[in-house]
């Protein structure tokens, strides 16, 4: 009992190998993500395709990421998770690499299905084997560190995906992204360590079907990841669509407008993700709620810039832009802590694959298929404009939420009434 109390020199070490490491993956994972944003004019162009057929290469890139995430979490309950990400990082590796081989739209659609399966996969076993090198009052910190990859990786993803898809073209941009994740994955292979599973005193080392049903019963953990569904419904839609606005909208070209949205992701996400980090920990000294009141602050601050970025002066897109991306990014870490916080030890996997699944089903699956629909029946600003309205139901969900937020140095071992 001691020895957990006390500093332990090895641990720590470890924890902080794998919170580079898997940070590190992270950011490679959403250069990849974000790549076909800034190169999906070139595709449309190509493959002869409408607005609503680009929208759908994302939402059949979500059927598989929700397809898998039951799976995966069950896996990651049960089995070690270092091997798990191991293989994840070289499949996703392998999907970018072997894009160069597209030649049609239905075999890049195959192809962003097979990377879905990678990048949810990653998804669940990280943030839950992060928990366990970390204890819950440090949780906000580390996932806010481990989320700083978002904006970062979102916008390398864009602005070199525009610029290499000018000069030498889209398919080489994905090729480019495959080196990086492949020697991650040998990193990760030799240098990180499976961490022990934290278990609380209450909770048992074992999980069956009625205790991961029990999650449809915590309040906490629900208002957590339907929060957090609304923000990815707009924040998918948005990111997906916001270079080619520049581009009909403001009359820039792709090079033009994916170099202007690299530095408004990282500038306003960055800042976003760590000052929401630090208001969230700094509030959380004074109540357990903290984890929801930054996300429900975070979202209904977005809609007033949002607004003045698709219906304002060119002048102002720009700016309104960047404020509106610092205030989304505000809850990201916040979020994924409550979600963790929610949920006891054993159930962590259990829960990330249920976060995974639903935001995404609820959420950035339909969003750029939406807009794309409505742009291609009005224009890109009504299609984007629609987004705002899930923005403010995100922030309804997690003022209510905050009523069952867990209080803080206890695991919540019980469900939730």
């Amino acid at each position: 009992m001691a020895s957990a109390e006390k500093p332990n020199p090895t641990r720590i070490n470890g924890a902080t190998t794998a919170l580079v490491l898997l940070t590190a993956l992270n950011f490679v994972n959403y250069i990849d993500r974000y790549i076909l944003p800034g190169v999906q004019e070139q595709v449309k162009t190509e493959f002869h395709v409408t607005d609503a057929q680009i929208g759908a290469l994302v939402f059949w890139f979500m059927v598989a990421y929700m397809g898998i995430s039951p799976l995966t979490g069950w896996l990651g309950d049960r089995f070690p998770r270092k091997p798990m990400i191991v293989v994840t990082a070289l499949l996703m590796s392998a999907c970018n690499f072997f894009t160069s081989s597209v030649n049609s739209y239905s075999s890049l659609n195959l192809r962003h299905a097979a990377l879905g399966i990678g990048e949810a996969s990653f998804g669940i076993f990280a943030p839950a084997m992060l928990a366990d090198f970390f204890a819950e009052d440090q949780r906000n910190r580390v996932l806010t560190i481990f989320n700083v990859a978002i904006p970062v990786g979102a916008a390398i993803g864009v602005t070199g995906g525009g610029v290499i898809g000018v000069h030498y073209g889209w398919r080489h941009a994905f090729v480019l992204s495959a080196i990086p994740g492949a020697i991650l994955a040998l990193l990760i292979l030799f240098f990180l360590r499976e961490p022990e599973r934290r278990t609380g005193s209450q909770e048992k080392a074992h999980v069956d079907k009625g205790t991961a049903l029990s999650l449809l019963k915590n309040k906490a953990y629900l208002s957590a990841i339907l929060g957090y569904a609304a923000v990815t419904f707009s924040l998918g839609g948005i990111s997906n669509w916001m270079a080619s606005f520049l581009q009909r909208v403001t009359g820039y070209s792709q090079e033009a407008a994916t170099s202007a949205m690299g530095p408004i992701i990282v500038i306003g996400g960055l800042g976003g993700t760590i000052v929401g980090g630090i208001w969230a920990q700094r509030w959380e000294k004074r109540t357990s709620k903290a984890m929801y009141y930054v996300p429900a602050w975070s979202a209904a601050l977005a809609v007033t810039p949002a607004l003045l970025c698709f219906f304002g002066p060119k002048v102002t897109t720009l700016p309104s832009l960047a404020l509106a991306v610092f205030f989304i990014f505000l809850g990201t870490g916040p979020v994924n802590a409550a979600t963790l916080n929610a949920v006891p030890s054993n159930l962590r996997s259990t829960a990330m694959a249920g976060q995974l699944l639903v935001i995404h089903l609820f959420g950035d699956m339909s969003s750029p298929s939406i807009i794309g629909f409505i742009s291609d029946h009005s224009n890109l600003r009504i299609g984007l404009a629609a987004t705002l309205i899930t923005m403010l139901i995100a922030s309804v969900i997690f003022f209510i939420g905050s009523r069952y937020a867990p209080p803080l140095h206890e695991q919540n071992s019980a469900v939730a009434a």
